[in-house]
């Protein structure tokens, strides 16, 4: 089984947490908790007939207080970068949570993941910013953990990339 560890990166109350307990739990609270520091949480399953367990690193918000740290994004295989639309100044922290892996990593396998579709007639995208994010990414999902849409199709997608990326790299060796 491969073991593979995905960081959720955005900013404060985007639905980083909500994404993964939809996932890990199929459960949604209304009630919004700040995450502090990184809360850690297990979900396997099978992709291209190989059992993969995501290792989901649901890191805290950044905002205008405080940034994500490097250390936290070490041994990461692949990340969901999570924007609010409704909330326009998400992509800009989106912008520097990308660059932030590019400085600290390199380029990994990622996500761009609109949050919150169940609200899509309040969103407010900036669509260079959307451009820019999605020019890199995997794929671009809509999501909602409120009316459980694109979730699982969310981290499906990540992990058969990620399944993808371990297979180039073991038939490189």
């Amino acid at each position: 089984m491969l073991q593979k560890k995905v960081c959720m990166l955005g900013s404060f109350a985007v639905g980083k947490t909500s994404l993964v307990r939809r996932y890990v739990d199929s459960m949604f609270s209304e009630e919004y908790t700040t995450t502090i520091g990184v809360k850690v949480d297990k979900k396997t399953l099978t992709v291209i007939e190989t059992d993969v367990a995501l290792l989901l690193w649901d890191v805290y918000g950044e905002d205008s207080h405080q940034s994500v740290l490097p250390a936290y994004l070490r041994g990461m295989a692949g990340y969901l970068l999570v924007v609010d639309p409704t909330r326009p100044n998400t992509f800009e922290s989106a912008l520097s949570l990308h660059k932030l892996v590019l400085d600290t990593l390199g380029p990994k396998p990622y996500i761009l993941v609109l949050n919150k579709c169940d609200l899509k007639d309040q969103w407010n995208t900036l669509s260079n910013s959307i451009e820019l994010l999605s020019d890199t990414a995997i794929t671009v999902v809509e999501t909602s953990a409120k009316v459980d849409v694109g979730v699982n199709e969310m981290f499906e997608a990540l992990a058969i990339a990620l399944l993808n990326t371990s297979s180039a790299a073991s038939s490189e060796k």
